[in-house]
């Protein structure tokens, strides 16, 4: 069964590229341009959460979505990974609890390698 990814980004170019390149890594994945997706974990049941900080129209930001899922008892286990071009993404996402973080623009090989580091 593949590993489920759940990719929430604000940036449809940046879902529309994650999309291609994880389908073809033979992941499942699941796309949302809002931090609403994040609130119907239990129904998605992903294995990996890749997030950017800023998503723009959404009530939450990146970083106050990955506290939330780090403070839960049933989804604090899950890998959260910050993707952004935010400058001091390190302290965000240690602030937050993410499990990683990778800084925008961001090198396929390298993104594909870490979501495997972590779904392996």
């Amino acid at each position: 069964m593949a590993k489920r990814v759940l990719v929430i980004d604000d940036d449809e170019d940046i879902l529309e590229l994650l999309n291609i390149i994880f389908q073809e890594s033979g992941y499942d994945i699941v796309l949302s341009n809002t931090g609403e997706a994040a609130e119907h974990l239990q129904v998605i049941q992903p294995d990996l959460v890749l997030l950017d900080v800023r998503i723009v129209g959404s009530a939450k930001d990146g970083q106050e979505i990955c506290r939330e899922i780090k403070s839960q008892q049933n989804t604090r286990h899950l890998p959260v990974m910050l993707v952004s071009a935010e400058s001091d993404l390190s302290i965000i996402a240690r602030e937050c609890g993410a499990d990683a973080y990778l800084a925008k623009p961001f090198d396929i090989y390298e993104l594909l390698a870490q979501v495997k580091e972590y779904l392996s």
